[in-house]
C-alpha cells in the first residue's frame, strides 16, 4: 500500500539535499555565530549565507529575516515585537 502523509503542520520530512547540506553543517561549522574564534566565524558566515538565501527565495530584505529557537520564541517575537 502506498502512503500518503497529508499532517506537513505539524512535522515535513526534510529533503535529501537539505539533510546532506545540514549533517555537513554541523559537522564543519559548529562554533556560536557570535564569537570571534574561527568556527565561530565560519558558523557566522554560514548562517549569514543562509539568511541571504531565505531572503532571495520570498523576495525580503537580508535584515528582516531572523532566526528563532523555536515556535515559542517566535510566537513571542510576533507578539511582542
Amino acid at each position: 500500500m502506498n502512503r500518503i502523509y497529508l499532517d506537513h503542520a505539524a512535522t515535513t520530512p526534510i529533503h535529501p539535499q537539505v539533510k546532506d547540506t545540514m549533517r555537513k553543517v554541523m559537522e564543519e561549522s559548529f562554533g556560536n555565530p557570535s564569537s570571534i574564534h574561527h568556527y565561530g566565524r565560519e558558523s557566522r558566515k554560514r548562517l549569514d549565507e543562509a539568511r541571504v538565501t531565505m531572503a532571495k527565495s520570498i523576495n525580503a530584505n537580508y535584515e528582516s529575516i531572523i532566526f528563532t529557537s523555536g515556535g515559542t520564541e517566535a510566537n513571542n517575537l510576533a507578539i511582542l515585537d
